[in-house]
This record gives C-alpha cells, structure tokens and sequence, in this order.
C-alpha cells in the first residue's frame, strides 16, 4: 500500500506539471494510466485551502466556528463536484460517450486545480489588501493584475474540461458543447441555489 502511495504521489506531482505544461498529453495519461489513488492528493490539496479559508473568513480563533466552516465548504465542494461529474458523465453518455466513469471523474478531479489556484489567490489577495479597493492607480492596477489573472485560470480550467470529456467520454467538440449547452444551466440553476443558502459566494466548479 506504501508503494502505490509513493508512486501515485509522483504521478500526481507529474501530472500537476504535466496540465500546466502540456494538457493533452497529460489528459490522456490520466484517462488511460491515472489511479484512484490520485484523488486522494487532490482532496488533500483541496483541504489545505479549505483550511486555509476557515482561518482567513473567521474573524477570531475560535474553534468550532473555524471546524463548522472547514466541514461545511468540504461537505459543500464534495457534493458539488460528484454532481458535476455525474450530469455532465449521464448527458455525455446520452450524446454517446464511451468509457468508464472513475477514469472520467479522476480527469474531471483535475479541473478543480485552476479553480483552487484561483480561490487561494483570492484568498491571498484578501489577507494582503483587504476590500474595499479604491480607484487609485495603484488600486485600478491591483484590479487589472487581478482580472488577468482571473482570465488566465478561466482559460485554463476550460481547457481541463474540454479535455476530461475530450478523454474521459471520447466525444468530439460538436458533442461536448451540445453536452455544455444542456448541463450549463443545471449548473447555473445549483449555483444559484448554493449562493442562496449561503454556502458559496462564488461556485466551487
């Protein structure tokens, strides 16, 4: 059991390399050679943040609140990224999509990565200067760093995701936007929902 951990560890470093550097290679050799074991290192990446985002948010140290905080976002992006996963997996097979639903939900694991470097961004930018930002230079050129930034990983996680149904469903692009236009306001519909409760601002995807 420790040897798989090591080398699943090490695929997962070369594969954290590997979408920055090259995605379609790397994309396909998640489909075809990743393990399950991966997303393990995905979830505790995603737990580091969660962790770290429980401290910045609560104003004090104070326990429960820092542990109620870190079990309701982890509960929230869990169930977020199953149901993800599953609708885009149920319409992509109604589109024809072939193959196995663990090897697409280890592609589609890989997509939250631009969404955590995002959110731990954010979360950066929140601790150094706070809201509210004001209209000088420096403010105005802190926001455009920000909206750059923001496009890039946007650019980024679209990718990701062309490629996890690209891969994990074998569909060609006419079939994966047909897949996007259908799941898009599911999507945008539980978004909506989890803003209202209270439990995302913006959605975890």
């Amino acid at each position: 059991m420790s040897d798989a951990l090591i080398v699943s560890l090490y695929s997962f470093i070369r594969t954290l390399v590997g979408i920055v550097v090259r995605p379609y290679e790397t994309y396909r050799r998640i489909i075809l050679k990743g393990t399950s074991w991966e997303l393990l290192f995905v979830g505790a990446l995603l737990s580091v943040y969660f962790t770290v985002n429980a401290i910045v948010k609560t104003p004090a140290f104070r326990p429960f609140v820092l542990t109620r905080h870190f079990v309701k976002t982890s509960v929230a992006v869990l169930v977020t990224a199953l149901f993800v996963s599953w609708l885009l997996w149920i319409v992509g097979k109604c589109f024809g999509g072939k193959g196995e639903y663990k090897r697409f939900l280890l592609g589609w694991s890989y997509t939250l990565i631009p969404t955590l470097c995002w959110f731990f961004f954010t979360s950066l930018l929140y601790v150094i200067i706070p809201p509210p930002r004001t209209t000088h230079p420096t403010g105005v050129a802190l926001s455009l760093v920000f909206l750059t930034i923001s496009a890039v990983l946007f650019f980024w996680k679209i990718i990701l995701s062309y490629l996890s149904l690209r891969f994990g469903l074998k569909l060609d692009l006419v079939r994966i936007l047909g897949i996007l236009l259908i799941c898009a306001p599911v999507i945008g519909i539980y978004s909506i929902g989890m803003y209202r409760l209270g439990i995302f601002r913006v959605p975890f995807l």
